[in-house]
């Protein structure tokens, strides 16, 4: 923050203090993206033209009030793109591999030796286009999986995807697929999308990965596809509450991996951060245009 001294006044506050320090304030680096904080002290944030969110997901952010005044938006779209990628082939390994089970053999002292099956003969639906999506597509493309997207609208030819699948059918796709990967923003289009109704549609002895949101999922429902079918995997880094309940029936049922909203956390993704914030704020300063501007109104950056 440094390079940014000489040519801004720089406050640093806690959520206590957020309302006093935004008396006056022209922009705001929002770091604890799960606050309630701007929300609370929106009142005094009279002077504000921008604020910078450290986080890809905005949703906890954009409040009417908020969404509704003239106050650019910004994110770190691309800063976890590649560690939450990552995040989601490593957890089609460990169920296609049986890493899992192995895990549970070997506390066990079991020697069981089975068969384990190839992604690359496997089939992967990744609900949500935008950029972790697509870095999840390029890379489960790369390993030989069949890969299709779920967006706002149909479309073919895509790059990354060849094809994409409207999310509002998703009920007529995701039998399609052995994994579904939910890599999408929420929004009130996809709070609730992946329903009792669409759990019910996918593939026997499929699995769903969550790196989305949690409310994303019917988190009930969930619990029954996994107990009764036909869901036989789930790989949960987001939940409806966080941190998950040790009453969720979640962390003990067969088949379920369970991580604390971590799939984008890698060695360096502060720093990654605050470059990337610096980057905005000397455009900013500068008068040049910012990167990653949010669409207030859908929730995501567009384009």
């Amino acid at each position: 923050m440094e390079l940014l001294e000489t040519d801004a006044e720089l406050t640093y506050t806690d959520a206590a203090g957020l309302a006093d320090a935004l008396d006056g304030a022209d922009a705001l680096l929002l770091w604890d993206y799960f606050s309630d904080a701007v929300r609370d002290a929106w009142p005094s944030g009279g002077s504000l033209r921008w604020v910078h969110v450290a986080a890809a997901g905005v949703d906890k952010l954009l409040f009417p009030e908020l969404v509704d005044s003239e106050v650019v938006v910004t994110n770190a779209r691309g800063i976890f793109d590649r560690a939450m990628a990552e995040f989601v082939l490593g957890s089609i390994l460990a169920v296609a591999k049986g890493i899992h089970v192995s895990h549970d053999l070997q506390a066990a002292r079991r020697w069981h030796r089975r068969e384990t099956r190839l992604i690359s003969a496997q089939t992967t639906l990744v609900v949500g286009v935008g950029s972790i999506g697509r870095e999840t597509a390029r890379l489960l493309r790369a390993v030989g999986m069949d890969v299709r997207g779920a967006g706002r609208t149909a479309r073919g030819g895509d790059p990354d995807f060849g094809e994409i699948v409207a999310s509002a059918d998703l009920v007529s796709h995701v039998g399609w697929a052995d994994h579904v990967v939910v890599a999408a923003p929420l929004t009130a289009e996809t709070q609730g999308l992946i329903s009792k109704e669409v759990l019910a549609a996918m593939k026997p002895g499929s699995h769903l990965v969550n790196v989305g949101r949690g409310a994303i999922i019917d988190e009930g429902a969930l619990v029954a596809a996994l107990g009764d079918g036909p869901l036989a995997a789930a790989s949960l880094d987001v939940f409806e509450v966080e941190p998950l309940p040790a009453e969720s029936p979640l962390w003990t049922m067969p088949g379920v991996a369970v991580s604390a909203h971590m799939s984008g956390d890698y060695t360096g993704w502060r720093e990654g951060l605050a470059d990337q914030f610096i980057d905005n704020a000397q455009r900013w300063l500068s008068g040049r245009p910012l990167l990653n501007v949010v669409d207030k109104r859908r929730g995501f950056v567009v384009g």
